[in-house]
């Protein structure tokens, strides 16, 4: 499978959190030829590796799930009304289309909302948690039930990747699966370029980050490692409504992101500039107060303190069926991944004092 076909299968594939197995194993398919084995653990979080006798540890890392809803509620008159897995986003959810994913096959359903004609200009409700709802077309609660659909079905916009204006991606889900697709690309660079890295590298694909980092906390726990590049999207702050101010100044088509903050090592961070910099990769810099709010910081407090660094993808309209993220940038924190393993020192010591 080339790179394009690979990039698309997976991004539309719907992986919810907590649910990701599809699209994990779509994932596997495509880094096994990279890696020398991989392993999974009890939650879905899956791990390609490379040297996996080395005693240094070194782990890239993205994580897998996407926002989503839950059932919570089903009307008498067939009205499905759901609560949040993951941060999913209410306003934009009136006359999407969505996927309900039961044992018996996904189900098509709408979010409605009232037509224009009959809501009150003065006092016009706003999309909420409170009454958002789905149409399945059903008109009671056991024709629902009938279909699979139950209290607990997971919901996922049906939105598809597509290219815009021949530069940008497009769709639902790149936070973060394109992710994995980035460090899946590592891999392959790796093996094609023919590459032999003197540690263990493990190319991971976390689950459950929307929810608390959780896939994240427990597969650093099983790997125990050195050091950690992980990444994951940020927000370009150039499109309306972004104050840079408060939210930072980081724009698509202007390379990584690398960011500023307690939970990244300063000794890591300053390698991977350096590597930027000597590889004239572009890059952009960002800061976070207390925490990152990526898995960065579940490797970063894990063990007995992992150096760990965060290389962020700039996105537009995060959280949203349409986050778009510039195809050069893309290929940026492939080579910044790919050039910093490469000069990495087998047991480098990143400690501040020795």
């Amino acid at each position: 499978m080339n790179r394009e076909e690979f990039l698309i299968k997976y991004l539309n594939n719907a992986s919810p959190t907590g649910f990701e197995t599809s699209g994990q194993q779509i994932w596997l398919d495509y880094i096994k030829p990279y890696t020398d084995t991989y392993f999974t653990d009890n939650y879905g979080t899956a791990v390609g590796v490379i040297n996996p006798e080395a005693e240094y540890k070194v782990v890239i890392e993205a994580h897998a799930d996407e926002i989503s809803w839950f059932v919570n509620y089903i009307s008498d008159d067939g009205y499905i009304y759901v609560i949040r897995n993951g941060g999913s986003d209410h306003q934009i959810a009136p006359s999407k289309r969505v996927n309900l994913h039961t044992e018996k096959g996904v189900v098509k359903g709408v979010f409605g909302w009232p037509a224009i004609h009959v809501r009150e200009k003065e006092n016009e409700n706003a999309p909420t948690l409170k009454n958002i709802f789905i149409d399945v077309g059903a008109s009671s609660k056991q024709e629902v039930l009938d279909m699979g659909i139950h209290v607990g079905t997971v919901a996922t916009f049906d939105d598809e990747l597509f290219k815009l204006n021949g530069k940008y991606w497009c769709g639902r889900a790149l936070d973060n699966r394109i992710g994995g697709y980035m460090i899946a690309q590592v891999a392959r660079k790796l093996k094609e370029q023919g590459n032999k890295l003197p540690f263990g590298l493990y190319i991971v694909n976390a689950v459950q980050e929307e929810i608390g980092l959780r896939g994240a906390e427990m597969i650093a726990a099983r790997i125990k490692p050195h050091v950690a590049i992980c990444t994951d999207v940020c927000h370009d702050t150039q499109s309306p409504m972004y104050e840079k101010k408060y939210q930072g100044d980081q724009k698509c088509g202007n390379g990584p992101v690398l960011t500023y903050g307690p939970a990244v090592q300063n000794n890591l961070l300053n390698m991977l500039i350096g590597v930027a910099e000597s590889r004239n990769i572009p890059y952009q810099r960002s800061a976070s107060s207390r925490s990152t709010g990526t898995d960065t910081d579940a490797f970063a407090y894990s063990n007995e303190g992992v150096p760990a660094a965060l290389i962020s993808l700039p996105l537009k309209y995060m959280h949203t069926t349409v986050e778009t993220a510039h195809e050069q940038d893309i290929e940026q924190v492939i080579e910044l991944m790919y050039q910093f393993l490469i000069q990495l020192e087998n047991g480098h010591d990143f400690r501040y004092l020795k």
